[in-house]
């Protein structure tokens, strides 16, 4: 609903649209294999993707990980300035391309600096790659983990920074669609896409 520009709330409260919904009933459908797990942001808009997946796999374990959006600042604060504003400052946090930077204390609950992201996209593949076995994984999260986890596939070598500095024109040339796939696997101890 964000963006289409028919919601004003908090991001982690984002609901589907009508086509969302389309969208996820064809993802459940697209399945080929029985996954052994199911593991969810916690962002209402995720978890309604992943609800028809959850229905088709009733006896697949769901788990709902910290593998939400990044989360700059909440929608919320938005009201607070004007849209021009908004843009400036957003310009502004990606020209300076601080890793550790984080919005003030206006920013919403849950606000966060680019290198939280990194860390939670690290985080993640770390405790896949505890799991016992081959297990056959599906997570549903967002658009920006998702190149952060490419980021952190691909570029391996550069720092936060560069990461943070490539990032935005790395995500213009390759942006993720709704319900877009990243095939990952662990091969011989690493990480790499499929």
């Amino acid at each position: 609903m964000a963006n289409v520009g028919l919601w004003d709330g908090g991001f982690a409260e984002v609901p589907l649209t009508a086509v969302g919904f389309e969208q996820a009933e064809a993802v459940a459908k697209q399945w080929d294999f029985t996954p052994d797990r199911i593991i969810v942001s916690p962002y209402l808009r995720t978890q309604q993707t992943a609800a028809p997946t959850i229905a088709r796999f009733p006896e697949v374990p769901v788990e709902t990980w910290d593998i939400h959006e990044f989360t700059l600042w909440d929608r919320a604060h938005w009201g607070a300035t004007t849209p021009e504003e908004d843009v400036e400052e957003v310009e502004r946090i990606w020209r300076i391309a601080d890793p550790e930077y984080r919005h003030g204390a206006d920013a919403g609950p849950g606000a966060e600096s680019f290198g939280d992201l990194l860390q939670r996209t690290e985080a993640t593949l770390d405790r896949l790659a505890e799991m016992e076995g081959n297990e056959r994984v599906l997570l549903f999260t967002h658009g920006h983990f998702m190149q952060a986890l490419n980021h952190t596939l691909l570029f391996p070598e550069w720092s936060a920074k560069q990461k943070m500095e490539n990032f935005r024109s790395y995500d213009d040339l390759y942006r993720v669609k709704n319900t877009e796939l990243l095939v990952i696997e662990l091969e011989n101890g690493k990480w790499r896409p499929r």
